[in-house]
């Protein structure tokens, strides 16, 4: 029996999920998702298919699932077939429990030029992108950051570092199922100009992950994002998809994730 979740979130348009690898050093699975509940959170997200039973235990999904990881992807088409395989094995999972998105990068440059890294990218797509089509999922390849050289808040070498470069590959890709991770923090570090740019790319945006800059921390008044007019500027697109809470607490975690939601949600 799921806990029933709360209040203010729940009422939002803006449907939640937490990224469970930030929140990991702190709680168990089980805890997460019975905080989840608590705080208004429909999904706990990247968790392997092994653990989704956890999840459906509490009334909630895996939002955005895991496939490959970030330093090996689709760029280079020695990395096709086991990204694909592995993007294949994921969209299985999501198909059968009815979960929607599955993540995808663009892999390091490794002296790929961005030209041919993005020709890569479409050819190694166009292998899977007719499979997720019938199977209804949606791949998200997300756009990172290459300027902060922190483990887990920076990526340098990564090649999809900008909103442009990742939506040029999705284009060539031509498929409604192919869509942009738009990671707010991500963007605000390499772009900024963060609501202009929903406002351009909302037909591509498949998913958004929030978190505070600088740092990868709480999204409150402490950092230079102002996530009550970003959330208000994609409510205004129309999206219906799902906000991840993708951020490193620096107090206590659940005081941080009550306060991120409400923000998310439009709270104070």
């Amino acid at each position: 029996m799921s806990t029933q979740r709360s209040n203010h979130a729940v009422r939002s348009r803006i449907k939640q999920s937490i990224a469970y690898w930030c929140f990991e050093p702190y709680w168990s699975l089980e805890e997460t998702c019975k905080i989840a509940s608590q705080v208004g959170c429909r999904s706990v997200e990247l968790i392997d298919p092994n653990d989704w039973p956890i999840l459906k235990d509490h009334d909630l999904i895996c939002a955005l699932a895991l496939s490959h990881w970030f330093e090996q992807g689709m760029n280079n088409p020695q990395y096709h077939p086991m990204c694909i395989e592995k993007m294949r094995t994921a969209i299985d999972a999501c198909a059968e429990s009815g979960f929607p998105n599955v993540l995808t990068f663009t892999g390091f440059s490794e002296e790929i030029s961005d030209e041919e890294g993005i020709e890569n990218c479409v050819s190694g797509y166009e292998q899977i992108i007719g499979y997720a089509e019938q199977k209804n999922i949606d791949l998200c390849l997300e756009m990172l950051n290459t300027r902060v050289d922190v483990e887990m808040k920076g990526h340098p070498g990564y090649q999809g570092n900008s909103t442009e470069y990742c939506v040029e590959i999705i284009k060539r890709v031509g498929s409604p199922r192919m869509k942009l991770l738009f990671d707010i923090y991500h963007v605000q570090i390499m772009e900024g100009d963060i609501i202009r740019r929903i406002n351009e790319y909302q037909e591509y945006i498949g998913y958004y992950h929030v978190a505070g800059n600088p740092g990868r921390n709480e999204p409150d008044d402490t950092q230079e994002i102002n996530y009550k007019a970003v959330m208000k500027a994609i409510e205004a697109t129309g999206y219906t998809g799902y906000v991840g809470q993708e951020f490193l607490p620096t107090g206590d975690p659940l005081t941080s994730l009550r306060n991120a939601v409400s923000l998310i949600a439009g709270g104070s």
